[in-house]
């Protein structure tokens, strides 16, 4: 009961901070990074078919200027993501729900380079840190129905698969995907963050 009053009666406030690890920095994002997150950005074309939105070629403007918005709005804050000093992709705070102390991380997206190693579990370890830190309950994902990397990705990270919504949106593409929802509640992250910590040593 005083666990269930004490969420009931907290409060989140995410800050947009320079998130500092060992391998990765994450940083917010600005218009210092487009040069080099442009050149990461077509570095794989053949992965923007499973994101709801490109940010390849053409593309990139639109989705930086939605981002943008997004960020003056409160709705999200983005991180450039700094690898050896260099912007080898992005995420984000995303779907922002502060009085429900909910907060979505997504819209990542790595040089392929960058895959497989340290990269993807420290920043989703500084991401995860910071959230719970500043009072998230709970921490979600939302992945393409399709995107068997990163719906095993998420398996790995020790997320919770809470369902699947069927038909949850129309990509840039016309497809109509499914969406794979995870999540992981404020008493779940000590063993995640353990895990996610082993991994990175």
């Amino acid at each position: 009961m005083v666990e269930m009053q004490r969420l009931a009666t907290g409060s989140m406030k995410l800050t947009p901070d320079a998130l500092q690890g060992r391998h990765v920095r994450l940083e917010p994002l600005a218009a210092e990074h487009d040069g080099a997150l442009r050149v990461a950005c077509e570095a794989d074309p053949d992965i923007w078919p499973l994101y709801p939105f490109s940010m390849q070629g053409e593309h990139y403007d639109r989705w930086r200027l939605g981002v943008d918005r997004r960020v003056t709005a409160g709705e999200a804050i983005a991180f450039a993501v700094m690898v050896e000093g260099r912007c080898g992709g992005v995420t984000l705070y995303t779907a922002i729900d502060a009085p429900n102390r909910r907060v979505e991380i997504g819209n990542t997206y790595y040089r392929p380079d960058l895959r497989g190693g340290v990269v993807n579990p420290e920043s989703k370890l500084l991401l995860l840190d910071h959230a719970f830190a500043s009072g998230a309950a709970c921490v979600q994902f939302r992945v393409d129905a399709l995107n068997a990397r990163s719906r095993a990705a998420m398996t790995k990270l020790g997320a919770h698969q809470d369902g699947i919504l069927r038909q949850d949106r129309i990509t840039w593409t016309g497809r109509v995907r499914d969406t794979v929802v995870f999540s992981i509640l404020v008493d779940e992250w000590p063993k995640v963050r353990a895990g996610l910590t082993a991994r990175i040593d």
